[in-house]
């Protein structure tokens, strides 16, 4: 189940694993450290062809394990890790001099000397007119493409607004975005749309909402990291019906939302441990029948929580 990142030539699988949570807590030579290691190990010598990480994941865990766990395999890794570069930790600073540190920052965490997807994340303390002009976070990612450090670089956020217009500007390869292109919100489906159309690699991240989609209509449910409204819990518990009539299981028809659409390449599921990493694999496979998607288009829009604000300043 390989294909390839749009028009980039990189082999993708139509799963790539998350790895937010990935040593988080931990500290150096823990067994913490040694368990998350051990996650990561699976990971990279799992089924999926990438492993997604950021320089900000675990406050930096997340790079230094995955770096870990390389060097412990040697060769014997059958999964390639992409990250992201992200804003100074204590000072916001997210210009070109930033872009370039965080990007030094993982390449020695993860013990490698370059990446093939360099991705933009959540370039939210500077305003766009700044990240895409002279001196900006676009001109030191453009950069480190030319001199041919990463194969892509990509936009990867979550406010449609925002996103559309980084992918406007054509300086893009790939983009990610999540929590906007599933079963409850379909507000990123113009911006694939989009990003298809000038031969971009399309990353779907968050497939299950960060919560109601695999965990179910159940007390504390959420969506996109806030609360689900009721209305929304309502929807979910009848998609729920839904699914078990036909045989399946809401998580199960969440992933292959994604899995199925032609605007996606490859869909970002975070994964915790390696018997975590196991359940998505037999997830992905799952069977569901097509009878399953008239029935839950005919529940209607579901209430989605996300608001994306307006783009402000100039474009």
């Amino acid at each position: 189940m390989s294909s390839f990142l749009g028009s980039t030539g990189i082999p993708v699988s139509d799963v790539t694993v998350g790895t937010s949570p990935l040593g988080r807590g931990t500290s150096p030579g823990t067994a913490e450290e040694a368990a998350a290691v051990e996650t990561a190990r699976a990971m990279l010598t799992g089924p999926f062809a990438l492993v997604d990480t950021s320089n900000a994941y675990a406050e930096g865990r997340s790079e230094t394990v995955l770096g870990l766990a390389r060097r412990a395999l040697e060769s014997t890794t059958s999964a390639t890790v992409v990250t992201k570069v992200d804003r100074d930790p204590e000072t916001g600073a997210f210009g070109r001099d930033r872009v370039l540190r965080s990007f030094e920052e993982s390449l020695d965490r993860l013990g490698v000397d370059r990446v093939p997807v360099l991705h933009l994340h959540d370039p939210y303390t500077v305003s766009f007119a700044e990240a895409t002009g002279p001196g900006g976070a676009v001109e030191a990612l453009v950069e480190l493409r030319e001199a041919g450090a990463v194969d892509a670089i990509g936009i990867a956020a979550g406010p449609i607004p925002l996103m559309t217009a980084y992918v406007d500007t054509g300086a893009f390869d790939v983009v990610l975005s999540h929590n906007r292109f599933t079963l409850v919100d379909r507000s990123a489906q113009p911006l694939f749309e989009n990003a298809r159309a000038r031969g971009m690699g399309v990353f779907n991240a968050a497939p299950f909402g960060a919560g109601i989609l695999a965990k179910g209509a159940g007390p504390g449910a959420s969506y996109g990291y806030r609360p689900a409204p009721p209305d929304l819990v309502d929807w979910a518990g009848r998609a729920e019906r839904i699914c078990a009539d036909h045989g399946t299981t809401l998580i199960a028809v969440a992933l292959r939302f994604s899995l199925r659409s032609p605007l996606v390449d490859s869909t970002v599921v975070g994964v915790s441990s390696a018997g975590r990493l196991a359940e998505l694999d037999a997830l992905r496979s799952a069977p569901v029948p097509d009878e399953v998607w008239p029935e839950l288009d005919a529940l209607g829009p579901a209430p989605t929580p996300i608001a994306d604000p307006p783009l402000e300043g100039p474009r």
